[in-house]
């Protein structure tokens, strides 16, 4: 039977949380385990990307990725966000805001991180759609409940 891809996928990204969380976590184990879920699947490009994956998991983690200061202010700002404000227009003005910030940052970041800072503001693009144009009103709230 060959092999499920979608089953394989979570079987390794389950590994690589494991090898970034668990102190001793046993790599020969971990490879053991995704072989078994491949010990099926006919020679050819599906097997040997699977192997190619099981055998990466061997090699060293690259170390975690050190942001700036101004990652970390803009962060702040982000949080800070969903804090801000009671009444509709307050948390959009808010957002707005936040969102000036976030991307002056960004314009000050260096290169390679000025798109992670301006990233931060997407989730707040969506929460403002949603604030302008609610997807469910409280009308439809109270139609569930009859």
């Amino acid at each position: 039977m060959p092999m499920d891809i979608a089953e394989f996928n979570a079987a390794f990204g389950d590994a690589r949380y494991r090898q970034r969380t668990e102190q001793n976590f046993d790599v020969s184990a971990a490879q053991d385990e995704l072989r078994a879920l491949i010990a099926d699947e006919p020679d050819g490009e599906d097997r040997a990307w699977a192997l190619r994956l099981i055998d990466k998991l061997a090699e060293p983690l690259p170390p975690p990725r050190q942001w700036s200061a101004l990652y970390h202010e803009a962060g702040a700002i982000h949080a800070s966000t969903y804090r801000t404000g009671d009444s509709r227009e307050e948390r959009i003005a808010a957002i707005e805001e936040a969102r000036r910030r976030i991307w002056a940052i960004a314009d000050r970041a260096p290169r390679d991180e000025a798109p992670h800072i301006r990233a931060m503001t997407r989730v707040l693009d969506h929460i403002e759609a949603e604030l302008r144009e609610p997807f469910f009103t409280e009308d439809d709230a109270t139609r569930q409940g009859d």
